[in-house]
């Protein structure tokens, strides 16, 4: 025990330089008086009053939170199906399946959005498909679909990948006895196996929501500064108008988002681990 304790302290070090005392130093900026890296002691709260009270900073807080909520429900539309597919191939084919998921994860997520600009662009290739099929012509760069479909194709492979292992761990002796029992595939599905997937889909949204709803370059390169959302706003308040304070006190809210969603989250993860769902008795292949 002594020696694990000891092997834990580098790591202790440095869980303290890299994560603690950058928090702790942005919770002080974001109560005190004073910018552009001039520590102060005199402390207030107008910072978080300036935001609560600014429509325009929670029209801007809506947004993201709306933006956030849509990049998770598409991700989950979207990425079961493609999980649930990939749970039942073959060994080979679902390890190939699964490495041409993760392969494109290997490359910046930046360099990954900047790829959408050259092919949402007027006149790339995919404005040039959709006039050849009779759609005409439209402005996809700088709008709110450019943004959601760049969030879902950077965020896309986390769902994926947590509901896939889900399916991967499940137990296959239940689904046989669900049609021992007579169910037939649609009702196994219902009342077996996505009661047993829903921890992945969980610990997937939880990945999705959360780097989605702070998410600041990917509506800065598709949105062309005309969709702004709050990471832009606080990437602004650091770096142009050099405001760290309120800057500071627009990262603890988010922060506070963030932890209140992952709240929400752990408390629904904790039901349904390990749930097995409870059935009603299937004869002939319907419930009695």
């Amino acid at each position: 025990m002594k020696t694990f304790s000891r092997l834990s302290i580098p790591y202790l070090v440095w869980l303290a330089m890299m994560v603690l005392l950058p928090m702790l130093l942005i919770a002080f900026y974001s109560v005190t008086d004073s910018g552009n890296g001039i520590i102060s002691f005199v402390f207030t709260f107008d910072h978080f009053i300036k935001f609560f009270t600014d429509k325009d900073f929670l029209l801007i807080l809506w947004r993201s939170l709306v933006i956030a909520v849509k990049t998770t429900v598409i991700c989950a539309l979207i990425g079961y199906p493609v999980a649930y597919f990939i749970a039942n191939s073959s060994d080979r084919t679902r390890n190939a399946l699964i490495m041409a998921i993760t392969i494109p994860m290997w490359i910046n997520m930046l360099v990954r959005t900047y790829a959408w600009i050259g092919i949402l662009s007027d006149g790339g290739p995919l404005q040039s498909l959709l006039e050849a099929l009779g759609f005409g012509s439209h402005e996809l760069m700088y709008t709110e679909g450019a943004v959601l479909l760049g969030m879902v194709y950077n965020f896309i492979p986390f769902m994926i990948l947590q509901i896939n292992t889900s399916l991967c761990k499940m137990d296959r002796s239940l689904i046989e006895a669900s049609a021992d029992l007579g169910a037939d595939k649609v009702q196994t599905f219902l009342r077996v196996v996505f009661p047993l997937s829903l921890p992945g889909v969980v610990s997937g949204i939880s990945l999705v929501f959360l780097p989605a709803v702070s998410s600041f370059f990917i509506p800065k390169l598709l949105g062309g500064g005309q969709f702004f959302l709050i990471g832009n706003v606080i990437e602004n308040q650091f770096i142009t108008v050099g405001e760290w304070n309120f800057g500071s006190a627009i990262s603890m809210i988010m922060a506070a988002v963030m932890m209140c969603s992952m709240y929400l989250v752990r408390r629904l993860d904790s039901k349904t681990e390990g749930r097995v769902p409870k059935s009603k008795p299937i004869m002939g292949g319907r419930a009695a």
